[in-house]
């Protein structure tokens, strides 16, 4: 067997080749673009230190000693650039081009991070400008956490809203994609319905429906629809909406599964219903997860327009505080309980996307 191994080894050990560039341009960059950003960033925070106080006075010396980390990839760059030089000024090549790469490495990371620290010194100064009118205006700690208790509390009727609708969306999803797809003459009429269905909805705001729903299903006096609550109208009017959405994203996936898969089926004797049942809708499934995460984090955020029909949810709650008090940190409030039960589900569709791309790459 050839080693083919030791060629390598013996021409990384043995051979001149060309020295590395040099690197220590770079990290000296690096080093006074870690000065500048910090001399800037604590120029920022002088400035803003006298128009805040309580949390965000701990917050600025906090962010003040942070941005010292920048210097930490900053000073390895000079030092690996450094030894970059010895070792080639002793003949060790391999050492010298491994340590050159390192410290071109360390100097972009700087860079890297002293953008970002750029970028949210920039954010602060935004923030704490003029007297420090919109920290004062958005983030008002006393009344954000004067509110947040009743505002919580409200929320819980945004989620009782995003779950019953969510469970009757799939439901109703399902059965429009079905008829959708419905194969044959016959199943001509089921497919012009839902394709109008699908394309009304999908036509029309969500809050117009919300509207329509609230307020108009009450004056019709119909019986088992006029004396709902404001949040089944709401449920209702949401489910209409993203049941068009939804059927689309089945629709997708079930066109996705290859068609030798339906021939296998209805080859070994299953009918349309029993091919649908047992081999198309459970790799459909599969593929439509991450995309139906994504409808549901439209759908999630789509409950804040409920209150339009007089459903005291968490955004119409954060409105009270914020006529009685003239400001909006309530609705700031409001803002971060939607990011902290979404951004979980972001990550967890982008999770599901990679792994099923692995997938893809592997087969």
């Amino acid at each position: 067997m050839i080693d083919t191994h030791a060629p390598r080894t013996v021409a990384a050990k043995g051979a001149p080749g060309r020295p590395p560039a040099p690197s220590w341009p770079l990290a000296v960059a690096a080093l006074l673009a870690a000065t500048a950003t910090t001399a800037l960033t604590w120029l920022c925070l002088y400035g803003a230190g006298p128009a805040v106080d309580g949390p965000w006075t701990a917050l600025l010396w906090t962010a003040a000693a942070a941005v010292l980390a920048v210097f930490s990839p900053a000073v390895l760059a000079a030092v690996r650039a450094r030894r970059a030089g010895l070792a080639q000024g002793a003949g060790d090549l391999v050492t010298a081009r491994r340590l050159s790469a390192g410290s071109r490495a360390s100097a972009r990371l700087t860079a890297g991070l002293c953008l970002a620290v750029l970028v949210l010194a920039g954010t602060l100064t935004f923030v704490t400008a003029n007297d420090a009118a919109v920290q004062k205006t958005f983030l008002q700690t006393a009344l954000m956490s004067q509110s947040a208790a009743e505002i919580t509390r409200a929320f819980g009727t945004n989620v009782i809203i995003f779950m019953a609708t969510q469970a009757l969306v799939m439901v109703l999803g399902l059965v429009l994609a079905l008829a959708r797809i419905a194969p044959g003459a016959a199943g001509r009429p089921l497919r012009w319905l839902a394709v109008a269905y699908i394309d009304m909805f999908r036509a029309m705001p969500a809050i117009i429906v919300i509207y329509l729903v609230g307020f108009g299903l009450p004056l019709t006096g119909f019986p088992g629809l006029a004396g709902l609550s404001p949040t089944s109208y709401a449920v209702l009017a949401l489910t209409l909406t993203y049941g068009a959405y939804t059927a689309e994203v089945y629709r997708a996936g079930i066109e996705g599964v290859h068609r030798s898969q339906v021939a296998a089926a209805r080859s070994l004797g299953f009918g349309y219903a029993r091919t649908m049942r047992y081999v198309v809708l459970p790799q459909a499934g599969r593929r439509i997860v991450p995309p139906m995460l994504n409808n549901f984090i439209g759908l999630q955020k789509d409950t804040a327009l409920v209150g339009v029909i007089g459903t005291i949810d968490v955004f119409t709650q954060a409105k009270i505080y914020s006529a009685n008090q003239f400001n909006l940190s309530a609705v700031t409030v409001v803002a971060a309980l939607f990011i902290v039960i979404t951004i979980p589900q972001a990550r967890l569709a982008d999770y599901l996307v990679a792994r099923d791309q692995r997938r893809a790459q592997g087969a």
